[in-house]
């Protein structure tokens, strides 16, 4: 019998909640300007597994192909995850998606070039 893959999902944090959003995870370092906390309805704020600042600064100036920053990014970041503090958070994440669903919040204006894909592809995975 195999498992089925986590259920995860992208969405932004200014949207409101929708019932089939299950765990209600943010995946930014800084709370999402303007938005209210009572509004957010976030269950968890694992900080530790979002990008470096320096990253997302890095991220944010380069220039380049986007693809190939992208990839980039990926790479760095997937490399920033895989420090202890990171791998530790990044495994709690993993533990709750297996639980039921699980909704990534970010502020990204693009979620999917944003580091939430990047953490969704990664839940995917054992």
């Amino acid at each position: 019998m195999t498992r089925a893959a986590p259920r995860v999902r992208l969405r932004r944090a200014y949207e409101p909640p929708d019932p089939a959003d299950g765990l209600r995870v943010l995946v930014d370092r800084l709370w999402p300007r303007g938005l209210a906390k009572a509004d957010a309805h976030v269950d968890e704020w694992p900080k530790s597994v979002t990008p470096s600042t320096g990253l997302r600064r890095w991220f944010h100036a380069a220039d380049g192909p986007p693809d190939e920053v992208f990839r980039e990014f990926r790479r760095r970041y997937e490399a920033e995850l895989a420090a202890p503090e990171a791998a530790e958070a990044l495994e709690r994440v993993r533990a709750l998606a297996r639980q039921g669903a699980l909704t990534l919040l970010t502020a990204a204006r693009e979620p999917e070039r944003s580091h939430a894909s990047v953490l969704r592809d990664l839940l995917g995975t054992d």
